[in-house]
This record gives C-alpha cells, structure tokens and sequence, in this order.
C-alpha cells in the first residue's frame, strides 16, 4: 500500500498545537484537539490601501504589488495618475488629456493609456515611464469602453464603442510607436475586460450587439480571435487581470438582473472557476495582476464612486487586511480635542462642543470598547495636545490665551504644572511621554520644546513654522506631519526628530492639516484631515515615504488621537461638519495559514 509519506515526501506530524507555517498538503495529528489537520490553498480577497481620489471608468495595468491607474470620472474626467506599492497608492504624473473610459497596459515603469472619452472620444495614446506620461501614436479608431493588454511596446486595444454610436469588433496593434489592424474580435462588444499579451491575448465578457450582456470568452493568438470556454456569469462593466492561461474575471453588472456584482472567476486557459467574491460589489472598477493567483482591484462604482482597493490571492496563507471598526461612544460630542495613550487604554481631553457652544474641560477614559467620565482638566480650553498614557498623561496649550499650559493627569485627576515658553492655540504636534515630551509647531511657530517631567526647555527649531499639524513618535524620535505654512497655505511637508535636529521626511500623499496622528516615527498614520475640505483619507509612513491605507468610515478632522505602536490605533471625537461623538478603532493587516481539520465526509 502506498503510504502518506511516498506520496507527499514527509510523514504526517504529531503536534500538541497547530504549526505557525508548513507546506501546502501537510498533514499532522494534533494531540490537543484529538484532530488531523493539514493546511489547504484558497481563494481570497483582502483590503488594500484606499485610493487617493474616488473614481470609476479609469485605465488600470500593472501588477499587484506594482499597479497604475490612470483618468477616469468623478464627476467629471480626470487625469490623475496613482501607483500602488502592494499596500497602498501614492501620485504619479498626470496624463497629458484628462480622459475616461479608457484602457490600459504595461507595467508601473513602462505603461500605456490609451482612446476614451474626454469627451468627445479620443484616439489618444500615451507613454509612461514611472513618472511622466509622453505622447505615443494615436489608435486609428477613436472609441471608450474598449479592453486592452500587453505591453507598452507591443499592446492589444479591442472591441469598444462610441456611444451612442456604433459599437467595435476592431482589434488594433502597437509596436511602441504606431498601431496598425490586427484580427477583428469575434462579435462587436463593448464594456468588456481584457487581460494577456499582444500574441496571446484574452477577452471576456462584456456588452455585445445584438446579444446585450454576455458571457463569451476569446483568444487572440496574435492574428486571429478563437472562442474559449465562457464566464460562468454574464456581465459588463467589469474588470479583467492575468494571462490567456491564468486569468481573472472581477465584479460588473451581472445578469439577468441581479445589478452590480462582487463575483470573481478564474480562468486556467480552459474554464472558468468561481471564486471569493469582492467585499465590495461593484461595477466600473479596474484591475491588474499578472496571473490568477495574485490580483488587484480598485475604483469603480457601487452605491457611490469609491476608492476601495482590495487585492486577491490564492494562497494556503489568510490575509486579513487592515480595517477600520466602530468603538464605543464618546460621552460628550466635541472637536479640536486633545488625546493620548491606546486603543484599550485611551484618555481624551478638552476640545470644543456645542448646546452650549463652549470650550470643554471633560475627560474621558477608554478600555477599548466605552468611555466613561474622568475628572476635568483644570482650564478649559480646545486645540489642546496630549503625550504619555492613560494614567500618566500630559496636556499642553490651547485656546484662550495665554496657550502655554501644561497639566498632567494621574489616572484620577489633572494637576497644574510649569507652563512652557511659546503660544500654541491651535492644533500642533507632540509626543512621547510624561516624563520624556515633545512639542512643536502650533500658531505658526517653528518652535520645539522639551519636557522632563517638571520643567521644559529650547531645543532646535522646525525647518518651517506651522499652524494645525499633528505629530507622533518619542522625545528623541518624532515625526511632524502636515499643518498650515502659514493658514490657509496647506503643507505636504513631514519632518523628523532624531532628539536633536529635524530633517526633512517624505512627502505626504495630500497636502493636509487637523489630522488625526498615531503610531511611530517609522509607522506613522495621519487620519482624516482637511485637504481642505474634510477628509476620511488615512496615509502611513514607513520612515521613508507616505502612502494611503483603508480609510477611516466617517470623513472628520480635528479629532483626538491616541498613541500606538501602529499595530493598532485609535481616534475619537472631531469635526464632521458639527462637532462628532464616533470613536473608530483600527486594526493592521494579518497574515494566517489556511489551516483545515480533516474529516471522513
């Protein structure tokens, strides 16, 4: 009898718990359940980092950990350019005509855009290299709606329409510098998806004439569109990543009548196989990915223009990705409020509220699931700032006059100590802790001091005053993020501490102020903000450079924010156009083995 072990190359394991990681098809008995388990591959989607701007109908190529998009609507075309790194999207240069309904292809350091709407219908091409868009030759056909793949020297642009006029079976070709014919596509379709190369090209799906939505599949061979397998599920308005091999199907109008999908089919050069749906249901969505394992899909349309991303593998690992949730209430409704310690340990402070419209003095303590009533600061007041812990916390400036004092809270009551030298009445950026603070910035001023823990002293000055910027990390090493240089004159700027000089950080993704901050001088998150109009934008730095994350659900800013490794985080409070109660809890992507218990049925 063939054994296990003949089969598979290792004996089945005899564990007291289950393995952090192992090999796919390993199989071990677990002596604490009493159960044989092995760990199984799956099909999964997983959020990414949201986009900066909304936006549906836009060109999108590239890989999943290496993606572009390109124009699209709003509400109106536009020629934005994003890159997406694997965890979140960060600008890149604009396209030369502001277009949508357009198609793409290639790779983040050498794509293609090309034909869509401006409107009128374009015939446009152009050429990026990782940075800057460039003029390429025009498509023959001028025409939206169409599906592409390839490269950027040897690309397909298929089917399309000029609506309302006629609809496409054109099929054309690029070397990199011209388009010419190439065979026509099967039965003239547009709203279709493509994936593939130039000589082993895909399509499928679709709104074909007179047929309306379909679920036919076809195969380019670089001359000629042969029938392959059909989608399981007709639809339109969907989008396609991978190879003729090894592709996906992504979301769409699904027919006959269930509207807007999230369903998503993998192709293997044969069939198509469905999978795990989208979180989110949509339609007009981009995607990109080189083969059926690994894909991304962003943008689209579904009760609203969105900018989720999420990202697809199919893996024996689980990826659960970073997301924002709902915590408890905040007692008292209030904005520009101060905060600080975690997210099952918070503490907030001050701020402003309204019936009556009056600066606050409350505090209020979180264990990770509902606030309750501390006891007040000594001086009302908002713009407030805070460092250190629930129970060892520090509050400092704020509106009224004079803006320099400190007080410090125990777990049980705030006590007055050493004011410091320079006026902040607004928003400004602070870290670290009770004994070992930092503050800087704040009413213009490009002023940094330190605290001990008794008394506070001059250290170097900020590279440029600023107004409404937030902060976080330690004494000896913060970041300041954003803020007004001077109000209203919004800044992108970001600077480091090394607990003697500032130096200059990253850019952030948006230039923004009054964000919510937590995190690490090397894990950074600025929540929310005003760009300047209010924002549910959430960006993280890695020390280096700053990209979005999965947005915060309600758009806010001058909100409390509480300090983190970065793992998790917290904010409270705010202003969404009235001063907010909401508490929102975030949670960092995870990563699990798919691990199965194995059963006789």
């Amino acid at each position: 009898m063939t054994t296990y072990k003949q089969i598979f190359g290792k004996p089945v394991k005899f564990l007291s718990s289950d393995p952090a990681n192992d090999a796919e098809g390993q199989v071990w008995y677990n002596s604490t359940s009493g159960t044989f388990k092995s760990v199984l591959s799956v099909g999964a989607w997983s959020a990414g980092g949201n986009m900066i701007t909304a936006r549906r109908v836009m060109a999108g190529f590239g890989e999943q950990t290496s993606a572009v998009a390109a124009g699209g609507l709003t509400t109106t075309s536009v020629a934005n350019t994003e890159e997406y790194n694997g965890s979140g999207w960060s600008a890149g240069g604009n396209l030369g005509t502001a277009r949508r309904q357009l198609s793409g292809a290639g790779t983040q350091t050498s794509g293609l855009a090309f034909a869509g709407n401006i409107p009128p219908y374009s015939n446009a091409t152009e050429e990026y290299n990782g940075s800057a868009w460039t003029g390429g030759g025009n498509i023959t056909n001028a025409r939206g709606d169409l599906a592409g793949c390839g490269t950027q020297t040897a690309a397909l642009g298929f089917g399309g329409s000029t609506y309302p006029g006629p609809v496409s079976n054109s099929t054309e070709e690029y070397d990199g510098s011209a388009w010419t014919a190439g065979g026509n596509y099967g039965t003239a379709t547009y709203l279709l998806a493509g994936a593939g190369t130039q000589t082993a090209g895909l399509g499928f799906g679709g709104y074909n004439v007179p047929g309306g939505r379909t679920a036919v599949t076809e195969e380019y061979n670089g001359s000629a569109w042969t029938a392959g397998g059909n989608l399981g599920t007709s639809r339109y308005r969907l989008a396609g990543a991978g190879i003729q091999t090894s592709a996906l199907a992504i979301g769409g109008i699904a027919t006959p009548g269930t509207g807007t999908t999230g369903a998503t089919e993998a192709y293997d050069g044969t069939s198509w196989t469905t999978t795990s749906s989208l979180a989110t249901a949509r339609r007009q969505l981009s995607g990109a990915g080189s083969n059926n394992t690994a894909g991304l899909a962003f943008g689209g349309l579904d009760t609203a223009v969105t900018s989720a991303t999420e990202e697809y593998n199919f893996s024996a690992t689980i990826t659960t990705g970073a997301a924002w949730s709902a915590g408890g209430n905040l007692n008292t409704s209030r904005r520009f409020l101060g905060g600080t310690g975690t997210s099952t340990a918070g503490l907030v402070f001050g701020g402003f509220q309204t019936n009556p419209a009056v600066n606050n003095a409350e505090s209020e303590e979180y264990n990770g699931s509902s606030w309750s009533e501390g006891n007040n600061l000594n001086n009302a007041r908002r713009g407030i700032e805070g460092f250190g812990t629930q129970t060892a916390g520090v509050g400092v400036g704020g509106f009224p006059p004079p803006g320099v004092k400190t007080e410090e809270y125990n777990g049980t009551s705030w006590s007055n100590v050493t004011d410091f030298a320079t006026q902040r009445m607004n928003m400004f950026g602070s870290a670290g802790t009770q004994t070992a603070g930092l503050i800087f910035g704040g009413s213009g001023s490009v002023n940094t001091e330190s605290y001990d823990g008794s008394s506070w002293s001059e250290v170097n000055n900020l590279p440029t005053g600023l107004s409404n910027s937030r902060g976080n990390g330690t004494q000896t090493a913060a970041l300041s993020m954003g803020g007004d240089t001077p109000a209203p004159a919004l800044t992108v700027a970001s600077s480091e501490w090394d607990g003697t000089n500032w130096t200059a950080g990253g850019n952030m993704v948006l230039a923004g102020s009054k964000m919510g901050a937590f995190g690490t001088q090397t894990n950074a998150y600025s929540v929310g903000g005003s760009f300047p109009g209010i924002t549910n934008l959430v960006q993280n730095y890695n020390g280096t450079s700053w990209i979005t994350d999965v947005s915060i659900s309600t758009a806010r800013d001058a909100m409390g924010p509480a300090s983190s490794a970065g793992s998790t985080g917290m904010i409270a409070g705010g202003d969404t156009g009235s001063p907010s109660n909401a508490t929102e809890e975030f949670t960092a992507e995870t990563t699990a083995l798919n691990t199965k218990t194995l059963t006789t049925s």
